[in-house]
């Protein structure tokens, strides 16, 4: 344990020489305001508070930027350290590649968990200040705010396996990128063509949820959604989430950041420094 502290301290202190806490919490923090203020005017027809329209629409936020903030801080986390020869100069030391590697991930999802809570948390302060706010829209942003932590770390070791198999940073920068469009877009699309075609049939009714909660960031929105009223209401996604049980989401979206974290250990253990 001290030694992936040692290391989580050593990355973390990385991150903050390179502005990455500033970044990653200025740009999750910008973003989640001007959809608060931009999701204002529908509160009154969907007879809700602010705060669970803002709720609603940093859900969607989060889907798309969590992922893409921490394939950016991961991409390199291997394949550079291997340019570099700071690889080599890692394993002389008395660390494995576990440790190694658990302690990247603590200090990088802690950077992009203290983003999340201020982000988050700055435009859920907002909202409650300017429309009012219940007990379950404070609930529904507790519990985003723990799902995109959940969310961070699934991708933050996706980025770790593509970093391990990519052999350069470039390499690895492209593999994040189609890693991040593959979940995050593609995939859906694939989904939704699919629903299209099957017009209401058995895979719409049965299948189609089920195959949601392959998907991390699908995962984590139907979470969210399955588990507030309000949200579901103004998200639209109440079908999906009702036709699985209450476990469902929470379970995958649990699961997927131990699962990753074995793909990038299997990768890293490939890797001749």
């Amino acid at each position: 344990m001290s030694r992936i502290l040692a290391v989580s301290a050593s990355e973390f202190a990385i991150a903050r020489r390179n502005r990455w806490v500033f970044m990653a919490t200025g740009i999750m923090t910008l973003f989640a305001l001007a959809l608060t203020f931009a999701g204002a005017a529908p509160t009154g027809s969907l007879g809700v508070d602010l705060l669970t329209v803002s709720v609603a629409s940093m859900t969607t936020l989060s889907v798309y930027l969590t992922p893409l903030l921490a394939l950016l801080m991961a991409f390199d986390a291997i394949a550079g350290e291997a340019e570099r020869g700071g690889l080599a100069l890692l394993m002389t030391y008395p660390v494995s590649r576990g440790e190694l590697l658990l302690g990247k991930f603590a200090a990088q999802l802690g950077v992009l968990a203290f983003a999340v809570m201020v982000g988050f948390g700055a435009a859920g302060a907002t909202a409650a200040l300017a429309g009012g706010a219940g007990a379950e829209s404070l609930a529904a942003l507790a519990r985003l705010i723990g799902t995109s932590i959940l969310l961070g770390g699934a991708f933050l070791a996706l980025g770790y396996a593509v970093s391990a198999v990519g052999g350069s940073s470039t390499g690895a920068a492209g593999l994040a990128a189609g890693l991040w469009l593959v979940f995050v877009v593609l995939y859906d699309l694939g989904l939704l063509g699919a629903v299209v075609f099957d017009d209401g049939g058995t895979f719409t009714r049965t299948v189609f949820p089920w195959l949601l909660t392959v998907n991390p960031a699908d995962a984590f929105r139907l979470w969210n959604v399955a588990a507030a009223e309000g949200v579901a209401l103004a998200t639209g996604m109440t079908g999906a989430a009702s036709a699985l049980p209450a476990w469902a989401a929470p379970a995958a979206l649990i699961l997927w950041p131990l699962l990753a974290l074995g793909l990038a250990r299997i990768a890293f253990g490939r890797i001749e420094p």
